[in-house]
Formats: C-alpha cells, structure tokens, sequence
C-alpha cells in the first residue's frame, strides 16, 4: 500500500500551490490589473528591439505613437503647439510627457475591463510570476546597456576640446556634470561596474533581489542626478527606479524584519513560471542565455560605437586647438581685442568632418568640415542653411604651424594658427596623487 500511496502524492504536489494560494483582497487585484497593463504597454517592444533584424518592426511601433502623440496633443489636451520634436536623445520631450499620459489612461481602460471580465479570479500569482521575468529583463537591459558603455567608457567621453576651452560658467548643469564624471575614466569605469553588477544580478531568480537592492541605489543616484543637473532622461530614469522598486515589494517585508526590527527570517521557496521540472529548467536556461546575449550585445555595440566617437576612434587630421596667432579681413589685420566677434580667437578640430572656430567674443561657431589633406582645402558649410559655403586652402609650415586662407561670407579671410597643447590643461595633468600636503581644489 505505501508505493500506491506516494504514487497518488505526486501529482498532488505538482499541482499544490494555485489552489492553495490565499485570495487576495479585491484592492490588491485590482492594483495588479492596473501596474501589469502599466508596465507591460510602458516596457513594450522590448526584447523585441534588443533582437537583430528588427529595426522595421520597431520602427512601425514608433510610427504608430508618433502619429498618434500629435493627435492627442492637438485634439485631446489642446496644447497650444503641435508636438513636432521626438525623442532626440531627450527623453523628456512633450512627445514623452503625452506617450505617458496616454500609458496610463490605456492602463486604466485595460483595468476597468479586466476586472469585469474576471472579477471572480482569486488571485494572480502566476501572471504576477510572468510579469515580475519582463520587468526583470527590461531593467536587466537598461543596467546592462548603461553600464557596458561606462565601462568602455563611451556614455561619458573625456573632455571634449571645446569642453576644455570653454569658460566655466558659460557650461550647463549637464554639461559639468558630464564633465565632472567624463574626467575621470576611472570614477566612470567604476559606476558602469555597479550599473553592470545590478542587471547581471537580475539575470537568476536566486539573485533577484540583491540585484533589485543594487538596481535601486543604482537608479536612485541616477534618477537624482538627472533632476539636480537637468538631464533630459528624467521620465525614464524613474521607471527604472520604479521597476527596482516593483522587484522589492514582495520582500519589503523580510527585508524590515532583517535590518529594523532584528527578527528571524525565513528562507522563501522560489516560485517557478511552470508546473513541470523541465519546462523550469528550459526556461532557466533561456533566461541565462538571453543574458549572456544581453551583456554581449552591450559591449559589441559600445566596442563598435568607440571606434567611431570614442577613445579607439582615430583621431581627426589636424587633430588639435589652434591659436588664432594672425587674422586679416581683405588684407586689414585685426588684432586680438576682446570686443571683436569677428574676429577668431581659436579654431578646435576634434572630429572628422567638423570644425569649431572659437571668436573672441560671443559663442562658438560650429560647421561642417570637408578636409582635402593631399589637395591642401578646406571647405565649410553649415547644418541650418545649406546653401551657406565657404571654401580655403591652407599650408603646413611647421606640424605646429599652419596658414588658412579663403573667402568667408565674402570676405577674403587670412589666418595663422598655432597647435596648442592639450594635455597642458590642468583638468587633465593634474593626474592622481597619493600623497597631498595641502588640499589642491583650484
């Protein structure tokens, strides 16, 4: 009798767990309605966008809110604008704040009729199993993605040429802060470490929660420092807060017990998406495997974006900051007042196919650089206007020495320019020192 009655135990045990689950109080599962629809419509497409080859979907997907935002905008809020600007590298744009709006609104429609349509559910713990994989793997990418091109680093590049010639005060809020980490390759490779230990963290069920804890000082050090500096990723800095926050809850309890109230806590069973010990582990390891591809995807594409814009790319020819030593306008020298906004003071080549000229008074001057090293030429033009050009030759007297000359805005334009040094910049020789008898905060 005893084999037959473990025989009739066993399928018990696989099936024990929905039916033994408390109902949960009709709050709560309307709550769940409500966040599931949320986070789902807020987090799509992803993985569908970390996968190869499908760029067009995700494009239709993004066609599809940017022609439904605008409508919103204009017909439903009667903004007194039309929503023209996408996301740019902004994520703080109108077109944010009403693709939001919009979230929510759907997210509430999608709870009233869940909850007609299954009101009589007594809880959602599997689906809440589902949701809490997506939410996982969605942060797990940003963290990941963020902390690959810290590491690299790429995010936040050394001072940028025109960076280390501008006056301090004329910088933004996210200007210095981007300086202030991009300076130290170190501090940034050590921040991408903890974004990149947070997501690998999420990648396991067993470490789930200690990546949730790293996730969230991560982000709320992130989410802080967009708000204080006037980083444009305000929005979506703190739904990655929030998502931290959502992979917590179920332990806040455990987590008081063991850091406020010095209790005893009680090791949790891990709950499984399945009934079915293989299909488990199959998914286990596809969970492992979708976070091996995370991590590598991360780093080829901030590898690749290096050698393009970053510290592998090669630098620019004439590559440098040049001192404006002579400048004529039709053959009158001008010499280097203060007052003068015509005349140059610098001219800072950094990346190919740009070029910054620095006046003496007045804001940088940006265009686009067409350079012609075996012809001697130099052609300018602008990114607004293009039927705006400008053309010069120029002449290598010495590697530190060159002479432009051409015609700009119908002028004939001479100028002598001297390679300055860079690394004479304090910011960057200052270096790291042990030992400091005295504080050196200059």
């Amino acid at each position: 009798m005893q084999p037959q009655m473990q025989k009739q135990a066993e399928p018990e045990s696989l099936t024990q767990g929905m039916s033994s689950k408390p109902r949960w109080p009709i709050t709560k599962r309307i709550a769940f309605r409500f966040v599931f629809a949320y986070l789902v419509l807020y987090i799509i497409p992803f993985p569908v966008e970390s996968l190869p080859f499908t760029s067009a979907l995700v494009q239709k997907y993004n066609d599809f809110w940017q022609a439904v935002v605008p409508w919103v905008g204009k017909h439903l809020l009667h903004l007194s604008y039309d929503i023209t600007v996408f996301p740019n590298g902004s994520g703080d744009t109108t077109f944010n704040y009403v693709q939001v709006l919009c979230l929510l609104t759907l997210a509430a429609l999608a709870t009233v009729i869940w909850s007609v349509l299954d009101r009589r559910r007594p809880n959602y713990e599997q689906a809440y199993q589902w949701l809490r994989l997506y939410v996982r793997f969605s942060l797990a990418s940003a963290m990941i993605g963020y902390g690959a091109f810290k590491i690299i680093p790429l995010q936040m590049p050394a001072p940028f040429l025109t960076r280390l010639i501008q006056p301090y005060g004329d910088s933004s809020p996210m200007g210095l802060l981007w300086t202030f980490i991009g300076a130290s390759k170190g501090f940034q490779i050590f921040t991408g470490c903890a974004e990149m230990l947070g997501g690998v963290l999420l990648i396991l069920p067993r470490t789930t929660l200690l990546g949730a804890l790293v996730c969230l000082a991560d982000t709320t050090l992130i989410f802080t420092l967009n708000m204080c500096y006037d980083v444009p990723v305000k929005l979506y800095s703190f739904h990655l807060l929030m998502m931290s926050v959502f992979l917590i809850a179920q332990d806040l309890r455990r987590l008081a017990n063991l850091f406020l109230f010095n209790r005893n806590v009680e090791a949790v069973e891990l709950s499984q998406l399945f009934r079915r010990r293989w299909l488990n582990r199959s998914a286990l390891a596809l969970q492992i495997l979708f976070g091996l591809y995370l991590i590598g995807s991360s780093f080829y594409q901030g590898y690749q974006q290096s050698k393009v814009r970053g510290a592998f790319a090669p630098k620019a020819p004439l590559y440098g900051i040049w001192l404006v030593d002579e400048f004529s306008v039709d053959g009158q020298v001008r010499p280097p007042l203060m007052s003068d906004a015509t005349r140059w003071q610098r001219v800072i080549l950094q990346f190919s196919g740009a070029l910054t000229i620095q006046p003496m008074s007045g804001p940088n001057q940006s265009f686009l650089l067409e350079l012609n090293m075996e012809g001697r030429t130099l052609s300018l033009g602008k990114r607004n206007d293009p039927e705006w050009k400008a053309s010069f030759s120029f002449e290598e007297l010495d590697p530190g020495l060159i002479t432009i000359e051409g015609e700009l805005d119908g002028h004939r334009t001479y100028a002598k320019l001297v390679r300055f040094d860079e690394t004479k910049f304090l910011l960057t020789s200052r270096g790291f020192h042990w030992i400091q008898e005295y504080p050196f905060g200059r």
